[in-house]
């Protein structure tokens, strides 16, 4: 093991945010986080850093997960099981299933990160998450010096959410997941922008592959390359309000979109919420909101983590004022202390 000293993170974070680990270590093999247990540092595992803001100098050991392998682990008529190391990149994974004609997670394409964190986040997008195809989630447990393997109800899955978010934040590190694809695939293409997008591609036979590249088109259409613009993506989780709630808003605001989530329960898009509120395309220093999608936050050179996450609380307050709607973050949050 190459343990490396005050490293900076600017590299190893998709917004950009320069600030150092008091210690860096690449994991590229499994066998050597019984080691890395025993250290007296605290431990804080980083993998593709799409979905987080550095807010500070990260004191203790950061572990940047590079544990990398794809490995059918079983087989039927209908379905594969696919053992997948956490280190693999997310969407490197969506091609190899949608390359093999496999089916479950091809509208999950080009979600940056690794997989490591599609059971921690239950990524999702376009009618899909990952819940759906995630069979078994093995990870370490610190405390008990082992590896254990959760099953699908095990992880309590939510939107945006699991229990890796909560009961395991910083006790469990993902190690690998298995996900269960289907041989046949079962195309899902709710989402009005896919569909328009497969009619523009001129698809009049639906494949994975289809779908994975009408998605990657919608994707590098709307969103920011992290190469080249600072940012995680979604900034914020669109809100689920009563039925009530909706039909109040609605009558105030009768363009305002929704989707149903039950008889009860109504998903409002956070973006539109935000860009009502006038803070699409807005930027103050290096710090912002993209022009084309008022989800994303941005850094455009040099903005430090408090100040977008003071401009994401400023956005928050106006949102909550105009619609009277809490928005929650999904991009989490690192204060990491010894």
């Amino acid at each position: 093991m190459y343990i490396q000293q005050n490293i900076s993170l600017k590299p190893y974070n998709t917004f950009g945010i320069d600030v150092p680990a008091e210690y860096f270590l690449e994991l590229n093999e499994i066998e050597a986080i019984a080691e890395i247990t025993d250290m007296p540092q605290a431990k804080h595992v980083l993998g593709g850093g799409s979905n987080i803001l550095l807010m500070r100098p990260v004191n203790g050991l950061v572990i940047h997960n590079k544990l990398k392998g794809i490995a059918v682990e079983k087989e039927d008529k209908e379905h594969v099981w696919l053992r997948v190391q956490a280190g693999e990149i997310w969407h490197d994974l969506v091609l190899y299933a949608i390359n093999k004609g496999w089916g479950g997670i091809e509208n999950l394409a080009l979600i940056p990160g690794t997989v490591g964190a599609s059971p921690m986040q239950n990524i999702g997008a376009y009618g899909v998450e990952a819940r759906e195809t995630i069979d078994a989630v093995t990870f370490w447990y610190w405390k008990e010096k082992s590896l254990l393997t959760y099953n699908n109800r095990e992880c309590h899955f939510g939107y945006r959410d699991s229990i890796f978010k909560h009961q395991l934040k910083d006790r469990a590190f993902i190690t690998s997941v298995v996900y269960k694809l289907k041989k046949k695939p079962e195309y899902n293409i709710s989402y009005g922008a896919v569909e328009q997008e497969l009619q523009q591609m001129g698809v009049t036979e639906l494949s994975v592959k289809a779908i994975a590249y009408a998605v990657i088109n919608i994707r590098t259409g709307k969103l920011p390359d992290p190469k080249v613009i600072g940012n995680a993506g979604s900034f914020f989780k669109n809100p689920t309000i009563s039925k009530t709630q909706f039909e109040q808003l609605h009558a105030k605001c009768p363009a305002i979109p929704s989707y149903k989530v039950s008889d009860t329960l109504v998903k409002i898009p956070a973006g539109w919420l935000i860009e009502q509120c006038g803070w699409r395309g807005y930027r103050t220093g290096d710090t912002g909101v993209h022009i084309k999608q008022a989800l994303v936050l941005v850094n455009y050179g040099n903005a430090s983590g408090g100040e977008i996450w003071k401009l994401s609380g400023e956005i928050v307050s106006s949102v909550k004022e105009r619609f009277g709607i809490e928005l929650e973050r999904e991009v989490q949050v690192w204060t990491p202390t010894p």
